[in-house]
């Protein structure tokens, strides 16, 4: 199984690129984890916020590995704890698809895109920036990892 964190937006801060890259270098080889950055529309008078969302919806599916199980993060997504986030985990290589994890850019994902998604999770009942949700989800899908391989990085 692969997992793909894909999100829009290129350019983010070098402490959220260096925080990311250091949590998915963490996994094991076995473990094919990655980032896939998509370009984010540009914000210009005349577009509407829907044109920009499914340009971007666009350039997410392209990034996203064929036939994956669609993961949206959404502000009205389902709350898990570390534990049910380690049994989706589990739940998920036992499917045998790969994985994306698509997060949204500043207006968040096409209505398309979460209609179409097998599962839609929340990180956090709090608006994030957009660079610390890309930290927060690696940093919990590591911590998931480390709980079903008895890691001592949890602790309970």
């Amino acid at each position: 199984m692969k997992l793909a964190l894909v999100a829009v937006g290129q350019r983010l801060p070098d402490w959220a690129d260096a925080a990311c890259a250091d949590y998915l270098k963490r996994f094991p080889s076995d473990w094919r984890v990655e980032l896939k950055a998509v370009k984010a529309e540009p914000r210009t008078q005349g577009k509407t916020v829907d044109a920009m969302k499914a340009a971007e919806a666009q350039r997410i599916e392209a990034a996203m590995p064929k036939g994956a199980r669609r993961v949206v993060l959404d502000e009205r997504g389902t709350r898990l704890t570390t534990q049910q986030l380690a049994a989706r985990l589990l739940a998920w290589q036992r499917d045998g698809r790969d994985v994306a994890l698509l997060i949204g850019g500043p207006d968040g994902l096409s209505d398309e895109l979460k209609a179409a998604a097998d599962e839609s999770l929340r990180l956090s009942d709090l608006t994030l920036p957009h660079a610390f949700a890309r930290v927060l989800l690696a940093e919990a899908l590591y911590r998931a990892w480390s709980v079903n391989a008895g890691h001592p990085y949890h602790r309970d």
